[in-house]
């Protein structure tokens, strides 16, 4: 059974639907290319057929290309690996040209059959890059379905045509944001961005599609790319705008990814070059941009986190063997902006909840920040008032404990004060059942302590969501010394249900996130303690891929609740307490009423909105800088290398138990640079001997901090790779 099958209706239209058997969403492989390809070329052969509508048998189009093809090529060209990509992608310009073309004469451009591509749902990547070939594309008018071209999301960029066919069609500015940032859009957006011809009712969408083929004249099928007249929209490089144009294009790659990314240069010489030259020229020189980065380690480390890795944590790698646990009705405790979004994504998902809190007001309060949020997507046309008002009506505020008894899941979302996290949980155990799992939404406490509170801790355990909830795609289950595998179920089928991706951590202070994240910031604190220019520490941290610098990251979160933090970890290391010196500095900001962005007021400047207005002039006064200033290779290193040197200790120590949950939980947590897949390809790429080098370098002139854990030693001297050694059978990063 082939993934694409072609039938003739007797007014001459060939429908070629895509299937892919035992799949929920098509995804192209080298067998249904040659499929798609070989049935275009029947259509056009026969004289019988007059236009071919291109569809999907599926509620959706495609969700992209089969990532596996990738390996496929490399390994089919055996030694020289590149070559075999090359062709490869090449074989999908060819068959997508001869879309394009269809069977046209190549001169006169007269005799090709029209080819309409006729979308139901969503169509990414792959999915895009065929009707793109199409001399039109008809959308139904599906407000869920998504539309773009996402690669540079994952460390690819759009290799089987969309790229070139992107830029001709809307110029390089215009193709910008679909490109660079992998911006989706649903029907009716990429209808007014010119992304697609035509949105038309679901259930017109077959027939309006073939109308259109059979009332279609030659010049409907001459793509302007391929007519003599033909001139790039804004202008080409060797025009006076079109020069403006790339100049501002590369101005704006390099201010979005501070030149960390490796796939956003290559779109951008491939956009660049290929708009110099002829359109099937250009294609060649995007398919040599394409294999460039499919050899360079970082769209592996990225493909394989940020998608192969995430998609088999979302769908349960790390579930334990237990029967379905799905959760039927949730109680949150606490109706804070915590509490609140958690019900939000929750009722979102079809879960009834209450929801409580200690007053009325403050649980109805927690219910209208969903109800605000739900208006949002009302006003974006990604959600209808219908389907807000019945995830609103699954959300029941409530102080009435009793109002818990039917929940089979209960997340206490209160202040974090283990007093008052146990007084919560003994008024909850008085009304719910033995079956009933209870975790506790922590991002410090260790989960040991707070289950004493429970009577059953093997039904306890710690669920950590990041803030915002409706935004953030981690969440960091934690498994305490009793918790048993049903309750680990519980929590990862709640996780795959409210649409996050999850990593199972054993109990330690601050888990695995924070673990890390903490050593980044107060590196950076240490960094302008010792004279380091702000300047340069948040910019070394740009340079590395980080999203936001520590000194930024810290006024995110707020001074107070890093003090918070400080206060409690002193009091539970006494005299092994490390960090007095980053104190020093945070403590001398809060008394100057320097708490962060909330305070208008932090390392940086804010105005009166909020809007950060630049690092705050007076750092220098109190921290005066020294000189000269370290190299910024020297800041990086001990920027980054306090980040996964944490979580090497993380996993020697057992609080980390499968590195794929490391890289994901890294980029989803706290944005630790994507290009690099992730903590441990990041070692992997800089090779383990070279990254002891730089610890040992660091440890000598800085601190034990810095010292290379064993396990770290060990690897490096056996030559080894955490990609090889944890994750058998799996492609390595470098």
């Amino acid at each position: 059974m082939t993934d694409f099958s072609m039938t003739t209706d007797d007014q001459g239209v060939a429908v070629i639907a895509w299937d892919m058997p035992g799949r929920s969403m098509n995804v192209l492989n080298l067998d249904s290319l040659r499929d798609l390809d070989a049935l275009v070329e029947r259509a056009l052969g026969d004289p019988e057929v007059k236009g071919i509508v291109v569809t999907s048998g599926k509620k959706d189009f495609a969700a992209g290309m089969d990532l596996a093809v990738i390996a496929a090529m490399k390994e089919g060209a055996g030694d020289d690996p590149a070559r075999g990509v090359f062709e490869g992608v090449m074989s999908l310009h060819h068959a997508l040209r001869r879309i394009e073309r269809a069977g046209m004469d190549p001169k006169t451009h007269k005799g090709g059959k029209p080819v309409a591509c006729a979308l139901p749902g969503t169509a990414l990547g792959i999915g895009y890059e065929i009707p793109l070939a199409c001399h039109r594309i008809v959308a139904a008018d599906n407000p869920r379905a998504k539309i773009g071209l996402p690669e540079i999301k994952v460390g690819i960029f759009p290799g089987a045509g969309g790229t070139t066919r992107l830029v001709r069609k809307l110029g390089a500015m215009g193709a910008s944001s679909y490109l660079l940032e992998g911006k989706t859009l649903d029907p009716q957006a990429a209808l007014a961005a010119g992304l697609i011809d035509e949105v038309v009712p679901a259930d017109q969408l077959l027939s309006r599609a073939k109308e259109w083929v059979l009332s279609a004249v030659g010049t409907d099928l001459c793509k302007p790319w391929d007519r003599k007249d033909y001139k790039m929209p804004g202008g080409a490089p060797y025009h006076p705008a079109g020069y403006m144009t790339f100049v501002g294009a590369s101005a704006m790659v390099n201010a979005k990814t501070w030149g960390a990314y490796p796939n956003a240069k290559a779109l951008l010489s491939a956009v660049y070059e290929g708009a110099l030259v002829p359109f099937d020229a250009a294609l060649r020189i995007e398919a040599r941009w394409f294999t460039h980065i499919l050899m360079n380690p970082s769209s592996s480390a990225m493909i394989r986190s940020l998608f192969i890795d995430m998609q088999a944590l979302g769908k349960g790698a790390r579930r334990p063997a237990a029967p379905d646990q799905r959760v039927r009705r949730l109680g949150v405790i606490g109706a804070g902006m915590m509490g609140a979004g958690i019900a939000h994504v929750a009722a979102q998902a079809g879960i009834d909840v209450v929801l409580i809190d200690s007053a009325p007001e403050a649980a109805a309060k927690g219910k209208a920040h969903a109800e605000g949020l739900l208006s949002r997507a009302v006003a974006r046309r990604k959600l209808s008032e219908e389907k807000k008002a019945e995830t609103l009506a699954r959300i029941a505020p409530t102080t009435d404990y009793a109002a818990l008894s039917e929940c089979d899941l209960i997340v206490e979302a209160v202040f974090e004060d283990p007093a008052t996290k146990a007084e919560v949980m003994g008024r909850v155990l008085a009304h719910v059942g033995p079956d009933c799992i209870l975790a506790t939404n922590t991002s410090t406490l260790p989960i040991a302590e707070l289950a004493r509170a429970a009577d059953r801790p093997d039904r306890f355990l710690g669920i950590h969501f990041f803030s915002p909830v409706d935004r953030m795609q981690l969440l960091e289950i934690i498994r305490g010394r009793d918790t048993g595998d049903l309750a680990v179920a519980k929590a990862l089928d709640f996780a795959k249900a409210i649409g996050k991706t999850p990593i199972v951590v054993n109990d330690a202070r601050f888990f695995y996130a924070n673990r890390c994240i903490i050593p980044y910031l107060n590196e950076g604190v240490r960094m302008v303690a010792e004279g380091v220019k702000p300047a340069l520490v948040e910019n070394a941290a740009r340079l590395l891929g980080m999203p936001v610098g520590p000194l930024q990251l810290l006024d995110e979160i707020s001074l107070e609740l890093a003090l918070r933090i400080a206060e409690a970890t002193r009091a539970a290391l006494g005299d092994a307490y490390p960090d007095d010196d980053v104190d020093r500095v945070l403590f001398l900001l809060a008394a100057d009423g320097r708490l962060g962005r909330k305070a208008r007021a932090g390392f940086y400047a804010y105005d009166d909105k909020g809007e950060r207005q630049g690092l705050w002039p007076d750092l220098a006064r109190l921290f005066p800088p020294r000189e000269p200033q370290p190299a910024v290779t020297e800041v990086q290193d001990r920027l980054m290398l306090s980040q996964v040197l944490e979580a090497v200790r993380a996993l020697e120590e057992g609080v980390l138990t499968d590195i794929r949950e490391g890289n994901v939980g890294a980029i989803l947590g706290w944005g630790f640079a994507p290009w690099s897949g992730g903590p441990f390809s990041w070692l992997d790429i800089q090779g383990l001997p070279e990254s002891v080098a730089r610890a040992e370098r660091l440890a000598a002139a800085h601190g034990p901090r810095f010292a290379p854990p064993r396990l770290l030693r060990e690897m490096a001297d056996r030559g080894e790779t955490f990609q090889a050694r944890f994750v058998p059978g799996a492609a390595q990063a470098a």
